[in-house]
């Protein structure tokens, strides 16, 4: 049985106001690299819904943790656009978005969990390698950033519905690169990425 995250390293961070930070998709062809910034402001409260990595939860759990978590927590999400990702390179981009998450709350952390190894340079913390296993405030924001970041895919698949993007949320499945091959890349694509630079280099070559 898989251990659950806890409190533990927030209470041994010596303070209060601790934030768990973690962001939601680095791998998609397109949409955003979304980030969410999560603070408990009590630990000694009963959590009635399951808090862990948000990639190991259904979408119900989701959901339903989502709703209990924005209602009961101090929070806020942030982004980084596709065109900036092309710029700063995903790790950048994502250390951004965490960044931008953090500002934005409504109370300052004094302190700030990241999941995974790099801290962004601005924020006063330290990074948890698979914190979302081991911090339930990172759980909280893993969470949170998911499901932020899947309605935005679920709202541009609304629009764009050839490329299915509110069932792959922009992962390069199958059923995503063949639809690009037939339909082409539109603003909402990360360029840089390969399967989309390919199909550039492509139609450059055909327009040649």
């Amino acid at each position: 049985m898989k251990t659950m995250p806890t409190f533990d390293i927030e209470n041994g961070t010596g303070f209060d106001m601790v934030a768990g930070v973690d962001e939601a998709g680095r791998g998609p062809l397109c949409g955003p690299v979304v980030a969410a910034a999560v603070i408990f402001p009590r630990r000694d409260i009963d959590i009635p819904v399951v808090i862990r990595d948000s990639k190991q939860m259904t979408a119900h759990a989701r959901a339903v943790a989502y709703d209990w978590i924005t209602q009961n927590t101090i929070w806020a999400v942030a982004q980084c656009s596709p065109a900036e990702i092309d710029e700063l390179n995903i790790l950048h981009a994502s250390l951004l978005a965490m960044s931008r998450a953090v500002e934005k709350l409504s109370c300052a952390p004094q302190f700030c969990l990241i999941d995974g190894n790099k801290l962004p340079p601005n924020l006063i913390g330290t990074a948890v390698v698979r914190g979302d296993a081991k911090s339930l405030s990172i759980a909280a924001a893993s969470i949170i950033a998911k499901q932020t970041r899947d309605k935005i895919m679920d709202d541009l698949a609304a629009m764009y519905p050839m490329y299915a993007w509110n069932k792959n949320a922009g992962y390069p499945t199958a059923e995503h690169l063949r639809a690009i091959e037939k339909y082409g890349i539109n603003e909402h694509y990360r360029k840089s990425y390969k399967p989309v630079k390919e199909r550039i280099n492509k139609d450059e070559f055909t327009h040649d």
